[in-house]
């Protein structure tokens, strides 16, 4: 019975956190500089979690899929901080990012009391409902709302990795089951 209701629990998680992030999609649209915020903590949060599942799993697949989510994450970061740079912008809090940090600490916190299949499967499906949260977040609110072109340009370019990333982690649930 116990496997029936964490297995409840995650898909609860992953509601909810996908529900907030859609509540504050709705709630404004976000100038430059605070997409530039947004492309940040989205990254930072999926480097966070990354790096604690390198640290706690055992499992191989799940071990290789998190050092890759934080190779690329920080590797998205790094290419945003290189831009906002250029373009004399700096990041901006909003509803959006404050809600993906939520969620992110959150989500770390829950993580760091689990072991073992219980940790992998939870790291994972969170990964699923968060690269889905943040292509929404892409395609509803930042790429429609970036004034800039080069900063336009950025995000539909950096969308496939985080589709890609999205695949890999569904295929990863998928094989521990």
């Amino acid at each position: 019975m116990k496997p029936i209701s964490s297995r409840l629990r995650l898909a609860a998680i992953a509601g909810l956190y996908a529900c907030s992030a859609s509540v504050a999609l709705a709630q404004s649209a976000p100038n430059d500089a605070q997409i530039a915020g947004i492309v940040v903590a989205a990254n930072t949060v999926d480097i966070d979690a990354g790096r604690l599942a390198e640290r706690m799993t055992t499992n191989p697949e799940v071990k290789a899929f998190a050092t890759q989510m934080v190779t690329d994450h920080t590797g998205v970061n790094q290419q945003a901080s290189a831009l906002v740079k250029k373009l004399n912008v700096t990041p901006q809090d909003s509803e959006i990012a404050a809600s993906l940090k939520r969620g992110g600490a959150e989500n770390i916190a829950r993580l760091k009391d689990m072991k073992g299949k219980h940790f992998d499967q939870a790291y994972v499906a969170h990964e699923v409902a968060y690269h889905q949260a943040v292509i929404d977040a892409l395609d509803k609110a930042l790429i429609p709302n970036a004034r800039n072109a080069e900063l336009k340009e950025t995000l539909v370019k950096v969308r496939p990795a985080f589709v890609a990333h999205l695949e890999h982690a569904k295929q990863l649930r998928a094989s521990m089951k």
